[in-house]
Formats: C-alpha cells, sequence, structure tokens
C-alpha cells in the first residue's frame, strides 16, 4: 500500500515521498542502480523481504513510472527489472538526501530553521 503524504501538492516533497516511502522502495530502488535484476537476485540482495513484498512493491514503482519490468521470450521466461530515466533521476535525488543524512548522524544539535 502507497505512503500519503500530507504535504502540499505543490511541493513535489510529498509525491516523492510516496513514490519511495515504505520500508522497501529505497532500498529496491538502491540495487537497481548499477544494473537490471532479475528477481530472484533482487530478492538475495533484500535479506528479510518476502516474495509476495517484493511482488507488491516492484509493480507500485512500475505504476508509479520508476521501474521498468521486461521479460524476454526464452526457453525459460525471463525477467528483468531496472530503473527507468524518472527512476534513475529519483535514486540521484534519494543519494542526496542519503549523503545529508551521513552527514547528520553524529550531530547532537538541531539543524537551522529554514528561512521563510
Amino acid at each position: 500500500m502507497p505512503i500519503k503524504v500530507n504535504l502540499p501538492d505543490e511541493c513535489g516533497l510529498g509525491q516523492a515521498l510516496s513514490v519511495i516511502g515504505g520500508r522497501w522502495k529505497s532500498a529496491i530502488l538502491w540495487e537497481l542502480h548499477e544494473r537490471p535484476l532479475r528477481f530472484g537476485e533482487l530478492r538475495r540482495h533484500l535479506p528479510g523481504i518476502s516474495e509476495k513484498v517484493l511482488y507488491e512493491q516492484l509493480r507500485e514503482m512500475e505504476r508509479d513510472g520508476v521501474v521498468r519490468r521486461e521479460a524476454f521470450e526464452e526457453a525459460v521466461l525471463r525477467v528483468e527489472y531496472s530503473l527507468t530515466p524518472a527512476g534513475t533521476a529519483l535514486n540521484d535525488a534519494a543519494h542526496v538526501l542519503a549523503e545529508w543524512g551521513l552527514a547528520q548522524a553524529g550531530r547532537n544539535t538541531p539543524l537551522p530553521a529554514a528561512a521563510e
């Protein structure tokens, strides 16, 4: 189920957070940033995720336009998941947030309030 974030529509942050909100979506985004992966590979890279949850998260991310599912007709059906251009852009933005988080990890004082 997608996360509902109560931010003004014109902010844009609410939309972004609803696409990567939840326990697994940011991890899936990270795992797909280097190369396409098959379902089983993704599952191995994400210990603790169930097949059902992984499938649901991938479907939601596909619906949101950040993940592409590509099926290859071979002797055994092969399906790969990769990031779309929008997914790559979202991963770049998430990377900036991750760097901020790492920089703040040891901080004991609160961040200054944003200027209005």
